[in-house]
């Protein structure tokens, strides 16, 4: 009599080393995710061990109006990538707090960090969407292009208003640093049928997203610092939040802090209060990664036991 073959579920599951390989390729965003996530916590406690307690040491500035605006100003990157990917995946609510991993990764991991577990976190919902990298690829290329473009905006503002604040050797860096700009976001637009993947509206709707989250960063610190040192005016405020962008990106200047603080101390003169305020703005801002963090791990472990 011929034996009938076993069913599928009579099967022994084999053992957890001889797995099909296929099953072990489609385990390596999980992999990168929960070293990404460590990644995260080590860098956290060295920041928060670093400089971050000292800064949390300084004067709080009073009145609800700073810390809501540096609230708004640290949700706006997620904010902005959250708009753009429900656009182009219908990514549900509980893709900000990848998103929100993805802004704490490239701040204390390193850059694009965020980047690689954001996309190692589409890969594990492949029902959402099928082939994520060319998206995140093109959103991100559009955010250092739109950084870029608002970088060289602000040379010109930065010129046109404060030329006669600058020394020579400060003037000369960022004389030099315009060509470096655009060179490096040239080429992207000379050859973009073969660099990006999504249809040019999507492209220049992204590149929208992307301007409006940058100026709206700036008119939000604008005002934080504002609300902490009312006796400055906005528009002096507005002024040092676009050289602030202007050093942040300036590819050849060695002390970006430095220079940042000598337009800052040269604007409006108060040297101290300064300095407390952006040490305590960063210092604000780790203490937020920190509970996120915190509050992620205990939610995914929670989540684990029921």
């Amino acid at each position: 009599m011929p034996l009938r073959p076993a069913s599928a579920a009579a099967l022994p599951r084999p053992p957890e080393g001889l797995e099909p390989i296929d099953r072990i390729k489609r385990r390596w965003p999980t992999y990168i995710g929960a070293a990404l996530t460590l990644a995260m916590i080590v860098g956290l406690g060295r920041e928060l061990f670093g400089h971050g307690l000292a800064g949390l040491s300084r004067a709080a500035p009073d009145g609800v109006g700073y810390y809501l605006c540096v609230a708004l100003l640290y949700m706006s990157p997620p904010t902005g990538d959250f708009i753009i990917f429900r656009r182009l995946w219908r990514i549900p609510i509980d893709g900000m707090a990848a998103l929100l991993k993805k802004r704490i990764a490239n701040e204390v991991v390193f850059g694009y960090s965020g980047e690689a577990f954001f996309y190692a976190w589409a890969r594990q919902r492949a029902q959402m969407v099928a082939a994520p990298f060319g998206a995140v690829k093109d959103v991100s290329i559009l955010s250092a292009i739109a950084g870029n473009v608002m970088t060289l905006a602000m040379v010109g503002l930065a010129l046109f208003l404060g030329i006669h604040r600058l020394t020579p050797e400060q003037l000369e860096q960022i004389l030099w640093s315009v060509p470096i700009i655009l060179l490096i976001t040239v080429p992207f637009l000379i050859f973009s049928k073969r660099v990006f993947s999504l249809p040019r509206a999507e492209l220049w709707w992204v590149f929208g997203v992307h301007c409006t989250r940058l100026i709206a960063g700036s008119l939000l610190i604008s005002l934080a610092w504002h609300f902490a040192l009312p006796a400055v005016t906005l528009g002096t405020w507005m002024f040092l939040a676009a050289m602030r962008m202007l050093v942040s990106r300036l590819p050849l200047v060695p002390n970006k802090d430095l220079l940042f603080a000598n337009f800052a101390i040269l604007l409006i003169g108060e040297d101290a209060a300064l300095s407390e305020l952006v040490a305590f703005t960063s210092a604000i801002t780790l203490l937020i990664h920190v509970v996120l963090i915190a509050g992620f791990g205990a939610y995914a472990l929670v989540k684990r036991q029921k």
